[in-house]
């Protein structure tokens, strides 16, 4: 087949190279005209990094990955160590280590795995159409192009999901979380913590947490609740969050912290679940289908499941293309869906929006000792499809 993947980042990536794998000519539109992604780097959890592993990526990915062994959580006002474990358990559990990328890193990886000659930037996607077996998309350059098939990976404000629901007369909308995250990358600094650790500080419903990348470095995320749309200074906003905070490495975080090398703000939202994700030889996926808040870490993981679904149903399937686009959405409409809420639900607990809940996490984490923690992460990587299929194989 002819393929058109609208986005390029990592589900039009890994979807691109899902089907390049099975021998379909594939074309990779995004509108960004330089590998800029938004967001410093990213969780890969065990069930994302076994898609790339699947994809023929293992070796590269590991490299990029940052050595994780332990995970603590500090009061973030006086630096005390409320718990620390080691994340081994999840290797074990799950049969592949867990690692932090770089997100430029990772989709500079990834496109260069699909082919320069396969990807077109600078080009903004302006409408989509279909006609006798034939998917039509149109560019605000006025070009077009056709295929047998089209993928929308083109984020939370996907112009394919206005497409894909229209005939639905419901059009999903995003909803603000109730915090904002900054983000970037910083030397790695054992001040901060371990060189080899998650280690996160927290209180009054915020938190500042570091994870380990490759090249040295700590790829930083720290949450502010409060309103969405305000206008300000990046660096100033962090200090008066966390200024009065005296835990040691929150002040070594924000005094390494270069406002003009590298400090994102992203304010967080999602989108309620829907289950349509499919309209004839149109379907979407990642951000486009299921906008997720960072908190349980699953955004760009759930994006490299509906690859790796995708990729199954079309090797697989051969009732042609709008069946086997079917089988993909039943596959994963509810798996993703369900993770949208566990996020939802996390990011209620930990940012102080109900302060008795979020007192009883930080009253919890004094007493934890990895088992609860572990059995969350782990829980969100179960019902994977590439876990679900290992566990056939075995």
């Amino acid at each position: 087949m002819k393929v058109i993947v609208i986005g390029a980042g990592v589900g039009g990536t890994s979807a691109a190279l899902a089907l390049q794998k099975l021998g379909h000519d594939v074309v990779v539109y995004d509108r960004m005209r330089e590998n800029r992604p938004v967001g410093a780097a990213l969780s890969l959890w065990s069930n994302g990094v076994k898609v790339l592993n699947w994809l023929g990526l293992g070796p590269q990915v590991a490299a990029l990955g940052g050595r994780m062994d332990d995970m603590a959580y500090y009061d973030g006002h006086t630096g005390d160590e409320l718990c620390r474990f080691s994340l081994a358990p999840v290797t074990a559990q799950t049969g592949q280590r867990p690692y932090p990328v770089a997100r430029a890193d990772l989709q500079a990886l990834m496109m260069d795995a699909v082919g320069p000659a396969h990807i077109r930037l600078g080009m903004q996607l302006t409408g989509v159409a279909e006609h006798d077996g034939v998917v039509t998309a149109t560019f605000a350059d006025g070009t077009t192009d056709t295929a047998d098939l089209l993928i929308g990976a083109d984020g939370a404000r996907s112009i394919v999901r206005d497409y894909v629901t229209e005939p639905t007369g419901i059009r999903p909308e995003r909803s603000y979380s109730g915090y904002v995250n900054y983000n970037g990358l910083v030397a790695a600094d054992e001040r901060i913590g371990p060189l080899e650790q998650w280690t996160t500080y927290v209180g009054d419903g915020k938190r500042c947490a570091v994870m380990p990348v490759a090249g040295d470095r700590f790829y930083f995320f720290v949450d502010v609740p409060g309103p969405s749309g305000v206008v300000e200074d990046r660096m100033a906003a962090l200090e008066h969050a966390f200024g009065s905070w005296g835990a040691p490495g929150v002040r070594a975080l924000l005094d390494g912290i270069d406002p003009d090398e590298s400090l994102n703000r992203v304010e967080i939202w999602d989108i309620d679940p829907f289950d349509t994700w499919v309209r004839g030889r149109v379907a979407i996926l990642g951000d486009a289908a299921h906008n997720t808040a960072p908190d349980i870490g699953q955004g760009a993981c759930s994006a490299l499941e509906d690859s790796f679904a995708l990729g199954i149903v079309f090797a697989t399937a051969t009732l042609g293309v709008e069946d086997s686009l079917r089988r993909y959405e039943r596959i994963r409409t509810e798996r993703a869906g369900d993770l949208v809420l566990r996020a939802r639900k996390r990011a209620f607990e930990t940012h102080a929006f109900d302060v008795a809940a979020t007192q009883a996490w930080y009253d919890g984490l004094r007493r934890e000792d990895g088992t609860g923690v572990i059995r969350g992460i782990v829980g969100n990587i179960e019902g994977s499809p590439v876990e679900l299929g290992a566990s056939v194989l075995g």
